[in-house]
Formats: structure tokens, sequence, C-alpha cells
């Protein structure tokens, strides 16, 4: 079964041809950093004027790259949800005006579902599996029993990881995407130079919550900043990589909660953040202590992609569900409102 994925989620545009699941055809993503770089973050208009403009050259790409006709494929699989309304839009009614031209099966899928299947275009772990998904929008942990099982087992209560780096980056003067610019300026720093807060919120909460070390990021600066001239020797590199520390210890201590509260051996970590070397580094380190076995995604798999939502397609398409052409984008899109397959 070969199946085009679209993702128009938030920023960039991609589409992927994926067959049976796990074999990949291909795989184009358009970026628009250099588009939002100058306000800091994603403008939503923009990225919808933006997407418009480069949804039908990315497909016509992936399928070429793929070696692949219209008639060849067996189904279209679009992201639904969640994200951004207007960029969600412009892929859902292109991949409608697709299906139904030339009568082939559509699948409305959960971007949040993309992101854990993301681990099957590599080596896949068995199930059951603890999912870590950890990006712009999203940080959530899953206990995964087989496609479509999905229990939640915790979720971010303010701003997502990935948001929080945004936001640092924009306080620090580091520029937008704040994940690469915050790792970048970290290399020079000193991990633990500033003691930032953490939110475990409880000695049992797996969920989390990373607005109060922005915050505390955000103050310290201030006060930095009127001290500088004084000699205060802290450094960009030793607030970015303070921050960054903060972070990563709350994710790696939440999510060997989860994997011992949930049994198995097998965690998976997905979503953008995934691509952090000083998290790997860290969750390695743990993972040989407790003897457990960690999963990423290549980094092209860990952002946001077409062909991850061409394997979720695959599976939902393969168990006999079809969206019809009455399908709606939803912002906010819990993978608990999934039907099970």
């Amino acid at each position: 079964m070969i199946i085009l994925g679209i993702d128009t989620s938030c920023d960039d545009t991609s589409a992927g041809v994926v067959e049976g699941g796990r074999h990949v055809l291909s795989n184009v993503v358009q970026s628009q950093v250099k588009l939002h770089h100058p306000h800091g973050g994603v403008v939503p208009e923009l990225a919808s004027r933006e997407h418009l403009k480069n949804l039908m050259p990315v497909v016509r790409e992936a399928l070429s790259r793929a070696k692949v006709r219209m008639a060849d494929l067996n189904g279209i699989a679009v992201t639904v949800g969640p994200g951004l309304v207007g960029s969600l839009l412009v892929g859902l009614y292109y991949a409608k005006g697709l299906a139904y031209v030339h009568d082939i099966p559509l699948a409305a899928i959960n971007h949040l579902e993309g992101h854990i299947l993301s681990i099957f275009l590599e080596d896949a772990p068995p199930f059951p599996f603890v999912a870590l998904t950890v990006s712009g929008g999203h940080t959530s942990l899953y206990h995964v029993k087989g496609y479509g099982q999905y229990t939640q087992m915790g979720q971010t209560l303010d701003d997502a990881a990935g948001e929080a780096f945004d936001k640092v980056s924009r306080i620090l003067g580091l520029g937008y995407p704040g994940g690469s610019a915050i790792e970048n300026a970290s290399l020079d720093g000193l991990n633990d130079r500033i003691k930032f807060p953490r939110a475990y919120l409880s000695s049992e909460s797996l969920d989390f919550s990373f607005s109060g070390l922005k915050t505390a990021v955000s103050l310290f600066v201030k006060k930095w900043r009127n001290n500088q001239a004084e000699g205060d020797d802290v450094t960009v590199s030793d607030i970015a990589a303070s921050f960054q520390e903060a972070v990563i210890d709350v994710l790696v201590r939440k999510v060997m909660m989860a994997r011992e509260k949930a049994g198995g051996s097998s965690i998976v970590v997905a979503g953008g953040v995934a691509c952090n070397k000083r998290l790997r580094a860290r969750l390695g380190e743990t993972a040989s202590v407790e003897d457990v076995e960690i999963y990423y995604p290549r980094p092209a798999y860990c952002t946001d992609n077409g062909a991850m939502i061409a394997t979720a397609g695959y599976h939902r398409l393969s168990s006999g569900e079809r969206a019809d052409l009455s399908a709606d984008v939803r912002s906010k899109f819990p993978i608990q409102d999934l039907p099970s397959i």
C-alpha cells in the first residue's frame, strides 16, 4: 500500500510517500524559518499564505522523487490537528481535492500520532513502549500498547518545551528557531552555572510545566544585564546552558518515571526537541543505568514531515478507517479522541 502524507500543521510545508507503512520513498519539507526569523516566532497568517504557495510544488516533488503517479497511490493522509487552523485548512482542502478528483481514500490524521509512529520509519521497538513527544507545540507522555492504542500519561500544563526554548532564545537575543540557537550557545556555557528552578509539580506527577522556568530566566536576565558592567562574568552561553539543563532534567526524570510506571524496557522520543544532543546524551546515560532502550527517529523524521503522516495514514486506512469530504480541522485534538485501530 502506497500512501501520500501531507502535513501543514505549523510552518513547514511537507509531503512524503511511504510504502507499507515503513519504506520511505520520498520526504520533502519546505521550511519557513527565513520567513518567520525576523518576527522571532511563527506568524500564523504568514504561515498559511506560504503553505498556499508551497504545497502544490512540494507534493509534486514528493511524487517525483518517489517515482509514483497519483494513480499508484492507495491513500492520501493529511494532518487535521492539532495545529494552526489556517495552516491545517490549506493541507486538508488540498488533500480533499486530490482524493475527490482521483477517487483515492482519505485519512484524517492526528499530528501527535504521526510523531509517535515516526519511529516505525526506523528500527522500531516492540510494543508496548513509552513515548515522549516533545516539540514547539507539545510535550506529552504516552503508553503505546499498539497502533492506535495510546494512553496519555502526562502533558504540559502551560508552555511546551520547544516553546520555552523559543521564548528564552528571544529573551537572550539568539534568534529563531530557539531550539538550535539555545543548543549552539550552550556549547560554550556551564550547564549549571545558574540554578534555575525545576518544576516537578509533585513526586508522582507526570505532567510538565515550563512557564515558571521561562519567567525565572527572564527575571535573571534583567538583573544580569543591569549588573553586567560591574564585572559579572556570567555569559549568555552560561544562561543558555543552565536553562537547557533545567528543561532536560525534568524531561529525563519524567520519562523514566513513566517507563517505570508503565513497565517495559523501551522509550521512544520524538518531535523537534528530540534532535537536541544534550537531551540524547543525558537520556543515554540514564538508560544505561536503568537498563532501558531509547529509540529516536532520525532528525528529518523528528521535525514535522509528511512521511510520518503517511505512516499513520497507512495504519488507519489498513484498519478500514476512512475520512469523508466533510472532515474538518481541529486546532486542539487530544490523542485520546482517536478511535482505536
